[in-house]
């Protein structure tokens, strides 16, 4: 019954691979050890998301059952955090983290979250302290990387039923680029397969931007937007030399998200809730909450 009921729930699945592409960049790429900055995103959330949910919450139902639910959230944003955002100081991490999860509960529409919690933190970390950085060379570019993570990507993408989103996002981004590198620039095609094969596009294509809370409802708004913030992400990576450009354009198209929902009607995402509660546990629940607020 326990795993049953995770299996309905993509988040797991999105947990699970994340571990695995973490675990592929320390043990198999080397990279530096960074234990302390990893460390520092997972703790911090878990405090911001424990003390949010405290506070902003909804009052309905029980604290220790809202802070559980979260608990997948937390750790996704975790892991974004983990996979792209590097910085060589404590204070930048704290401040990613807290942006983060402080995102989901401040900045919200009819109860919809606008911003991709890993996304704005890594963006505010990056343009407000000016101390950290995506580093897209850290993933390389070898095919084993690039099959683990489309194999893996799509599984997920599937399950929340938004794999029109990474699909739009990647044929838009890959054919302007193809179209420049290949057809107006004439290089070769060794180029083209490094440019959209690094990891930090892929995990964007695959677990950040098919994020269903921050994403239109509207399966063709959606897919009209994400091909939208493939061309100017292009434009910036191409011409401006800006590196980590589809996070930053995700993030200042994502308020459009509730302009979109509200013109072109269509069924609002929820994820499978999978805590389910025996009357003595309810009931137990209810009491310990009754009383944190008393």
């Amino acid at each position: 019954m326990f795993l049953s009921t995770r299996l309905k729930d993509a988040r797991y699945f999105q947990i699970l691979f994340q571990t695995v592409f973490l675990s592929y960049g320390i043990f198999y790429l080397h990279w530096n050890n960074e234990s302390w900055l990893y460390a520092t995103y997972f703790i911090t959330s878990l405090i911001t998301q424990l003390i949010a949910e405290f506070f902003l919450g909804r009052k309905n139902t029980p604290f220790l059952q809202r802070f559980k639910n979260g608990i997948p959230s937390v750790l996704i944003s975790s892991f974004g955090l983990s996979l792209l955002l590097k910085t060589n100081f404590l204070w930048v991490a704290i401040f990613a983290s807290v942006v983060s999860i402080l995102s989901k509960y401040i900045i919200r529409i009819k109860g919809k979250h606008i911003f991709n919690p890993s996304a704005l933190g890594i963006i505010a970390a990056i343009f407000l302290t000016g101390k950290a950085w995506i580093s897209p060379g850290q993933w390389g570019s070898g095919i084993v990387l690039l099959f683990g993570v489309c194999c893996f990507g799509f599984i997920v993408v599937s399950k929340v039923q938004k794999l029109d989103v990474t699909l739009a996002f990647l044929i838009t981004f890959a054919g302007l680029i193809f179209i420049r590198q290949i057809i107006y620039l004439g290089w070769p095609i060794d180029h083209f397969i490094q440019s959209i094969s690094t990891g930090s596009l892929l995990l964007f294509s695959f677990f950040m931007i098919t994020d269903p809370k921050t994403t239109p409802d509207h399966s063709i708004a959606r897919i009209v937007w994400c091909m939208a913030i493939a061309a100017v992400a292009f434009y910036l990576t191409t011409f401006k030399f800006m590196n980590g450009a589809p996070v930053l354009v995700l993030v200042l198209a994502q308020p459009l998200v509730p302009v979109i929902d509200r013109l072109f009607k269509a069924k609002k995402f929820e994820w499978v809730t999978t805590t389910k509660y025996t009357s003595q546990e309810n009931d137990f629940l209810n009491i310990i909450y009754s009383k944190s607020i008393m």
